[in-house]
């Protein structure tokens, strides 16, 4: 795993977050939660995680999904 980088809810998102989690993204924030976002990379894939409880990721096929996490 590659730690990628933090920013908060509402701000930009830095260059290093891929363009095709942004809208996944946006559509989280839209829900109007609040918090922090935390990238990390797992096996070459993005994953963005919100410390409100959510996860943005990209699937080993290529998908991407926007999900609560998972318990």
């Amino acid at each position: 795993m590659q730690l990628g980088t933090r920013w908060a809810t509402g701000a930009e998102p830095p260059a290093s977050v891929p363009a095709l989690l942004r809208p996944a993204i946006a559509a989280v924030e839209a829900r109007g939660l609040s918090g922090h976002w935390t990238l990390t990379w797992l096996e070459g894939r993005a994953t963005a995680e919100l410390d409100a409880g959510w996860e943005v990721l990209q699937t080993s096929s290529g998908e991407v999904v926007a999900r609560p996490f998972e318990d």
